[in-house]
């Protein structure tokens, strides 16, 4: 593990989990009675709308809501293990990329959770639109993982095309420089 990224990535990452976390628990207690939308300073635009999502991203499913979760569970584990290793090869120093992974996982954690403590799924109360035109509800968890993936893409595109002017491939290059060769 790569202790000089450490810094970066352990803080970041509790941090989104605990501001998830907290922010899940008020929208959970005031934004009563599920599905009522709050308008935030009298905005339309932007409320607080608290939802219960059993499935993943825009509410998808597979199958039964309960043998979904557990899905979803698994397939989080499985991205946390892959997404770990990616954090154990990243160089030292690599700020963005080390960032990315602390909001992809951070975010993880915190619908992880969720899923853990409760049956109804993962707490939404960010509800953005006009009128009936809405974006599906969402939570500061999903905010990071979709800023994470983006920065996480961009820093890997970067890499892909840095090993191709080089003539070596990404993986190889970052093997290499990890020690992993060695």
């Amino acid at each position: 593990m790569q202790r000089n990224n450490a810094g970066l990535f352990w803080p970041v990452l509790a941090l989104v989990a605990a501001i998830d976390f907290g922010t899940k628990a008020i929208a959970s207690t005031r934004l009563i009675p599920q599905g009522l939308p709050h308008a935030i300073y009298g905005r339309e635009w932007i409320r607080f709308t608290l939802v219960h999502n059993p499935g993943a991203a825009f509410g998808l499913q597979m199958g039964n809501p309960v043998y979904s979760r557990w899905i979803f569970m698994v397939l989080t584990i499985v991205a946390l293990v892959i997404l770990g290793r990616l954090y154990t090869v990243t160089r030292a120093g690599d700020l963005v990329r080390t960032l990315s992974l602390a909001l992809v996982c951070g975010g993880a954690m915190g619908n992880l959770i969720d899923r853990v403590r409760s049956q109804s799924g993962v707490v939404d109360f960010i509800d953005i639109g006009f009128g009936d035109s809405r974006w599906p509800t969402f939570n500061i968890a999903d905010m990071a993982v979709s800023l994470g993936a983006f920065l996480l893409a961009w820093v890997l595109w970067g890499e892909d095309a840095a090993a191709d002017r080089s003539g070596v491939s990404a993986p190889a290059a970052i093997a290499s420089e990890s020690g992993e060769l060695s």
